[in-house]
């Protein structure tokens, strides 16, 4: 039986960085907001080099590099660098399915299924296409890494979503390809005889899969995705009021005007990437605190 998680608590006595995801854009703020709050030194610091990860979609892909020692400082020079360049082309059609869709229910788990069948009606793309953006992007890195890492990806026909981690019986690769599969853009990922989306499609963050840890940062690139589903301060607040210290930090409003409101925006990558950077620096006190709780 594949040892997938789906909910389960997992007690920690330190802290779960929670990274979200976003697109290109995503993964440039949290390249800067990593790099960020690494450069101050102290708590925040300790938490990006040390804490439990759990990666949704362009979260994974950069909690697999970070779990796997490569350093924020590292990340974000490449983001700079244009080197971890991502090319998502969303045609109007595309986007426009993809909203059809997500919010054609009331329900989040029927919003994330009318998804899920929308990805697996998808013949435009190769079946391996998420596979194959993702292994450039995780460079050199395939194996589970010892550092605690989970990746989040959502059964394309149930709607329900579930962490791989090293003790699921997949891959590094296969995970973070199911977790990266956006809908309607690509196909679903089989992984372990079943089907997969995107981790972001009923939660861009999937913060509530972080239950049982004390401490939880959650980098929440978009702190929302469209259609029935709660907010990532809707499921922070949940984890709060079961005894967890929990920070959420989202791009503020300067960050915003640099990013725009195209998150495949791949031009604005570097710009985004510092501004997120220097946003990380307002937030040292919000981040210290929690890991200090």
């Amino acid at each position: 039986m594949v040892g997938w998680e789906r909910g389960r608590k997992v007690r920690d006595d330190g802290t779960t960085l929670v990274l979200g995801g976003g697109g290109p854009l995503g993964a440039a703020w949290l390249a800067g907001m990593l790099a960020g709050l690494a450069a101050a030194g102290g708590r925040a610091a300790e938490v990006v080099a040390s804490g439990r990860l759990l990666g949704t979609s362009a979260g994974a892909v950069l909690g697999a590099r970070l779990a796997a020692g490569t350093s924020a400082v590292e990340l974000y020079r490449r983001q700079l660098e244009g080197a971890d360049r991502i090319d998502l082309t969303v045609t109007a059609r595309q986007s426009a399915g993809f909203l059809w869709a997500a919010l054609g229910s009331r329900t989040s788990q029927g919003s994330a299924r009318r998804l899920g069948r929308a990805a697996l009606a998808v013949r435009s793309a190769p079946p391996y296409a998420a596979r194959d953006a993702v292994v450039g992007l995780l460079g050199d890195v395939r194996a589970w890494p010892d550092r605690p890492l989970r990746v989040v990806a959502v059964d394309a026909r149930t709607g329900e979503p579930a962490a791989f981690d090293a003790a699921s019986g997949v891959t590094l690769l296969d995970a973070v390809a199911a977790s990266c599969a956006v809908p309607v853009v690509w196909p679903a990922v089989t992984v372990a005889g079943r089907q997969w989306i995107d981790g972001g499609v009923r939660s861009t963050t999937n913060c509530a899969l972080a239950g049982g840890a004390r401490r939880v940062v959650v980098l929440a690139p978009v702190p929302k995705p469209p259609g029935p589903h709660r907010t990532a301060a809707e499921e922070a607040a949940a984890l709060a009021r079961g005894g967890a210290r929990v920070t959420v930090i989202s791009p503020d409003r300067e960050t915003r005007r640099v990013m725009g409101r195209n998150m495949a925006d791949a031009a604005r990558a570097a710009a985004t990437a510092r501004a997120a950077h220097a946003q990380a620096t307002r937030h040292l006190a919000d981040v210290a605190r929690t890991a200090d709780a």
